[in-house]
């Protein structure tokens, strides 16, 4: 991997990790359609670190006093009832599935989920999800009787069975082209919770599966065609573009439907339909040697 490819790539990491139209599926498009290398899971895995860290910046105070609560509520049975030390159990039972079902299909995140008609069905699939859950979303608001009706619950209302779901939901990203975001604020808006309250705990949820998924890719790095230079450098720019992403999204989302993201990833699902169909791209285009046949 170039220099410049590190670059471009870190770029469109950043710009897309936070907004739902699926990181792992345009760094794997980025190179289809500029005739790279796939740079592969390992790579976005460790970028993903870079990322994440914009998270633990932007959300400091949250994650700051989520954490205390809950090493809190170890010690000390009285606090176990705080909403951050419940929080913070939250967040590692949600964890669960992606980290069984990431370690379970390992291999096919790495080669077959990469087909490139695998994830222009994704981006169209969950497209559609997205808009329905914010469908719902607005209806509920528009005929919801009383505030918590009309307005969704907040992230303090957050059960076990909830925080599961949204692990469940957070899973389905491990197939390129679904995107974490994507579908854990669907999955928060069909349970009812506000877009920025989905928003924000589909943020807080993803830190332990990222930073796990790219501290175990590490040693993957510089065994193939991409190096440890090109790799920070992408993970150094993405974490810069993706903080000032966050700052945006959830501005954004305060007043903005999901719709625009929704079109766009259905537009962007049969471009990628029509261009294999046309012979311009293969399923398989900018492969990695490890990828499918």
């Amino acid at each position: 991997m170039s220099w410049f490819e590190s670059f471009v790539l870190g770029l469109v990491q950043g710009l897309t990790e936070f907004l739902p139209i699926s990181s792992s599926a345009h760094l794997r498009l980025t190179a289809a359609f500029a005739g790279w290398e796939d740079p592969g899971a390992a790579f976005t895995a460790v970028t993903q670190i870079g990322t994440e860290t914009a998270v633990l910046i932007y959300f400091r105070k949250d994650i700051a006093r989520i954490v205390s609560a809950w090493f809190r509520s170890l010690i000390r049975k009285a606090t176990r009832h705080d909403h951050d030390a419940q929080l913070g159990w939250l967040v590692i039972i949600g964890s669960i599935p992606i980290g069984v079902l990431g370690l379970t299909f390992k291999e096919q995140i790495e080669g077959p989920f990469r087909d490139l008609r695998l994830i222009a069905t994704t981006l169209i699939g969950l497209g559609i999800v997205l808009g329905l859950a914010d469908w719902f979303a607005v209806r509920r608001a528009e005929s919801g009787r009383g505030r918590v009706a009309r307005e969704g619950k907040g992230i303090e209302q957050l059960t076990v069975r909830d925080g599961l779901l949204y692990g469940l939901a957070q899973a389905m990203a491990l197939v390129p082209g679904v995107s974490r975001s994507g579908a854990t604020i669907s999955a928060g808006l069909f349970m009812g919770y506000t877009r920025e309250a989905a928003a924000r705990y589909s943020f807080l949820l993803a830190i332990p599966a990222v930073l796990a998924s790219g501290a175990l890719e590490l040693t993957e790095i510089g065994e193939g065609h991409v190096s440890w230079g090109p790799t920070v450098l992408a993970t150094v720019l993405a974490f810069a573009v993706a903080y000032v992403v966050i700052a945006w999204f959830m501005r954004f989302i305060s007043t903005r439907s999901f719709m625009p993201f929704v079109i766009y990833r259905v537009l962007l699902g049969l471009l990628i339909f029509a261009l294999i169909g046309a012979g311009v791209l293969s399923p398989h285009d900018a492969e990695t040697v490890g990828g499918s046949e």
